[in-house]
């Protein structure tokens, strides 16, 4: 008996081999790839393409779809699926659509080990790394349910992608080369990590690259990411610079502000210090709020201050409100519960 593989993730010329080794014509190839990326297929049933009787022989072998648990969906139409794995687990998943284009934010981790002090994700803890199918299957799911094509993909859902780092470049290669999205319509967001950063730049993807700061000195940092009290910020800018260099593509730095935390207009000042001379862009991030933290999202006239005060000191800088905030699907919000 052959062993269980997962086909989702495949490239074409791995698919071909594979299929030939079933004893089906080379042809087959592109219809199985076909079947998969661009019909979106579940199931061996939906490839009514393939004899029935071959079909049913192929048990043993996993396309590598979820099935949808869950979909709460906004006001705003964005859409948040609770996606549950092989083995019964539970991750999410949120498709943000617009007049303009279809955004996916997919998960890396089943839940996430970074335990940052405002976001919902981390106070659920940590169970494993995500596979490369099991990324993909999530732009297919959203793609499959909207009708439409996906145009753009952050890794800014449950987990830290940088932790699961082989799995997230597998899946960042297929999402290009086989679903079809150019890498400069793929993000990949981390709260840093020593060293990872520069692995992802040895890479040379031409993907966005963006940092959670979300602070402007190293005591604020300690107190809203636990990592950091291992990894000091002038450490993280400084491979930050040597990212830029690596790759010649600027760094996106997130930002969520806080009211009374890290708002306040000598963090502006202290944060464009650390920003000048290098690629960079801000994204600020009024809070969103959870039930399981205290903070406060900023009034409007906090955050345009705090704007104004880094474009006065000539910070590439913008705000990013939030989709998705009353179905629980906006930045920070994501937990596994419906």
């Amino acid at each position: 008996m052959s062993t269980q593989e997962v086909l989702l993730g495949k490239s074409l010329p791995e698919l071909t081999q594979w299929i030939t080794q079933q004893g089906q014509p080379s042809y087959r190839g592109k219809q199985l790839y076909q079947w998969l990326y661009e019909k979106g297929a579940n199931s061996w049933q939906d490839m009514t393409v393939f004899p029935q009787k071959w079909r049913e022989s192929q048990d043993n072998n996993i396309i590598g779809r979820s099935q949808i648990n869950y979909c709460s969906i906004a006001p705003d139409q964005t859409r948040k699926y609770l996606l549950k794995l092989a083995d019964g687990l539970i991750i999410e998943a949120v498709g943000i659509p617009t007049s303009k284009r279809l955004t996916v934010c997919v998960s890396s981790q089943v839940g996430c080990i970074m335990g940052c002090d405002f976001c919902a994700t981390g106070k659920g803890g940590f169970t494993r790394n995500l596979k490369a199918h099991e990324i993909i299957d999530q732009i297919l799911t959203v793609q499959k349910e909207f009708g439409e094509r996906v145009s753009n993909v952050v890794f800014m859902g449950m987990g830290e992608p940088l932790l699961n780092l082989p799995e997230v470049i597998k899946a960042v290669k297929t999402i290009n080369e086989d679903i079809g999205i150019g890498q400069r319509s793929l993000t990949i967001s981390t709260v840093g990590l020593p060293q990872k950063i520069l692995e992802l730049a040895h890479h040379q993807l031409q993907i966005t690259f963006a940092v959670s700061l979300h602070a402007s000195n190293q005591e604020v940092r300690e107190k809203l990411i636990p990592s950091a009290n291992h990894y000091p910020l002038s450490q993280l800018l400084k491979e930050c610079r040597e990212y830029v260099k690596i790759t010649g593509r600027r760094v996106t730095f997130e930002y969520i502000l806080l009211a009374g935390v890290n708002d306040l207009p000598h963090h502006a000042k202290e944060l464009a210090q650390h920003l000048r001379g290098f690629q960079t862009h801000v994204n600020l991030i009024p809070y969103n709020p959870i039930s399981e933290a205290d903070y406060q999202r900023p009034s409007k006239e906090r955050v345009n201050d705090f704007l104004n005060q880094l474009k006065q000191e000539n910070i590439a800088v913008s705000v990013r409100y939030s989709r998705g905030l009353e179905a629980d699907a906006a930045c920070g919000q994501l937990r596994i519960r419906s």
